[in-house]
């Protein structure tokens, strides 16, 4: 059987088990809207919608910082990639992984210590309240949306898979579908049902991750050996499946690429707007330290068991097979729970479709941390900072949220819908690139540099933005590339498919070239507060 049949006849076993597959789906989003009700009930206050009223503890917190940083380029993208490039494909799973390291050490109890709601918060501490908030504010959109945009149009892609849709208007429409729950949940629920959205999807994930994992294992006799060498086999690459340089090796821009796609994923983890706000549910600073702990234990099993994910693939499925359905290899996870099931059989349409669920409450859950994120930015930093000057009340500043959130709905499922067709794995790379160039410097600057200055913090943040974003846009990503989001054109003069090797330095030169050149003179006496502040947590909120 070719491969193009076998993914015919897959479509079909899913064709006929539709049913199955829409239930599984409603079921949960019925459930998430049943928890978003319950906890917009008992959000009162602007602490309730932004920080979940600071009730979750350190567990509760890690399962949620988990649900938020699994998205769907972790389960879906990197089983592919690993299906495709073996050991370079699993170079992923140890950058986001190693991530956490940076954001444990340098950012997670400083940054609860010293702000409120928002990262404007930390930075406005010790210089001029409305620039500065104005600038994290932007920045912390820009990267939300580059990060929605690619979960939304994810959706889209595997959505349209399991249902059957091949019509743009049927794939506008889940786009839609999935921007209007995106509001409900964050509109009702705030910060609460968000943070309790995620927990379930942290659970179902993990859940999934290890039957599937259990069943990989099971089929190679728990044998990892045999598993690895039946996956070089069939990739019908050999030994090189199994050996770095696959995908990042063949020439010098591909290594320099590597680098690149390294330094932006282990940095902007630290920097990433929805990860940042996370640490401000927990009730103190040692339980944001702790809940980033059981982040790393719950994260590291899971990109552990992406070993089993994308090697099973490899192993279990031909490379024709999973290119023929997708050809970033994004339905491979979905794919090898069909075979483990029996391709022809009712069991492997309910593994499909448990599957498919999971990975679809994955997206929706990142989405709702996303809005969340942007939402509260503009409402606690632009409306009630920078628009009203500190005179909004909370119950103004929940509101404003609230139609932010509609606001950032809509432009998402705008640009969701025309991005259905596009490379979503540049857009991600974007939001990284983004985050690490843009936000972390001036946090890192911020909490650490006695002399960093108003105009040191916006030439980082504004810097590190406008050269990440135009590099990106010069790129293989958009253009001149058969894989690129416009194939048929060509302005692509940057050779790299991901900045962060240029931007990420740059953002912290412009930091401390401003710093240096500004007449302003840095008020010591308020870094000497926050420096205690963050390090003690005395007079934290």
């Amino acid at each position: 059987m070719s491969p193009v049949q076998q993914t015919f006849l897959a479509a079909n076993e899913a064709s006929e088990h539709r049913p199955l597959i829409i239930t599984l789906f409603a079921l949960f989003v019925l459930a998430t809207l049943g928890i978003t009700i319950w906890a917009g009930r008992q959000t009162k206050d602007a602490a309730d919608f932004y920080a979940g009223g600071r009730q979750f503890s350190a567990f509760q917190n890690g399962l949620a910082v988990s649900g938020d940083y699994m998205s769907a380029a972790s389960f879906l993208g990197i089983a592919g990639a690993i299906a495709l490039f073996g050991y370079d494909g699993f170079l992923y799973s140890i950058g986001f992984l190693v991530a956490w390291l940076v954001a444990l050490l340098l950012v997670a109890e400083p940054l609860r210590n010293s702000g409120r709601y928002t990262m404007g918060d930390v930075l406005a501490y010790r210089m001029r309240q409305r620039p500065v908030r104005t600038a994290a504010g932007t920045s912390t959109i820009v990267v939300s949306i580059f990060y929605l945009l690619a979960q939304m149009a994810g959706a889209g892609v595997l959505v349209s898979l399991l249902l059957g849709i091949t019509s743009d208007a049927g794939k506008i429409l889940i786009v839609a579908l999935v921007g209007l729950l995106m509001i409900v949940y964050v509109s009702i629920g705030g910060m609460k049902g968000t943070t309790w959205v995620q927990m379930v999807k942290a659970v179902l994930l993990i859940g999934g991750t290890l039957l599937i994992t259990f069943l990989v294992l099971l089929k190679f006799n728990f044998n990892i050996s045999d598993l690895l060498g039946t996956a070089a086999e069939n990739s019908g690459k050999g030994a090189a499946f199994l050996e770095p340089g696959l995908q990042y090796g063949a020439t010098g821009t591909s290594k320099l690429d590597f680098i690149s796609l390294g330094i932006a994923l282990v940095l902007g983890t630290a920097g990433l707007p929805h990860i940042l706000i996370r640490f401000y549910t927990v009730p103190n600073a040692k339980a944001a330290r702790k809940s980033v702990n059981w982040a790393i234990g719950i994260i590291g099993g899971f990109y552990l068991m992406t070993i089993a994910l994308g090697f099973g693939a490899a192993a279990l499925i031909s490379q024709d097979e999973i290119i023929a359905s997708n050809p970033s290899g994004n339905t491979a996870a979905p794919l090898l729970a069909l075979h483990l099931g029996g391709v022809d059989s009712a069991w492997g349409a309910i593994l499909l479709a448990t599957i498919s669920a999971v990975a679809f409450a994955t997206i929706l859950a990142v989405v709702a941390g996303l809005t969340l994120a942007s939402s509260s930015s503009f409402a606690h930093d632009i409306y009630a900072n920078v628009i009203r000057k500190g005179q909004a009340s909370g119950a103004e500043e929940v509101r404003a949220a609230r139609w932010a959130t509609v606001f950032i709905g809509v432009v998402s499922i705008g640009l969701g819908a025309l991005a259905r067709d596009l490379n979503v794995a540049g857009l991600v790379a974007l939001a990284f690139a983004v985050a690490a160039s843009a936000n972390l410097p001036t946090i890192l600057y911020s909490l650490f540099w006695k002399r960093f200055t108003t105009q040191g913090a916006l030439w980082s943040i504004y810097g590190g933005l406008i050269v990440a974003v135009g590099l990106v846009l010069f790129s293989p990503v958009v253009s001149g590339d058969p894989k690129a989001m416009f194939p048929d054109v060509d302005f692509a003069w940057f050779p790299l498919k991901n900045p962060g090797i240029i931007s990420i330095p740059f953002g912290f030169l412009m930091g401390f070239l401003g710093t240096v050149l500004s007449k302003e003179k840095p008020d010591e006496a308020k870094y000497a507060e926050l420096e205690v502040r963050s390090l003690t947590g005395t007079g934290a909120h």
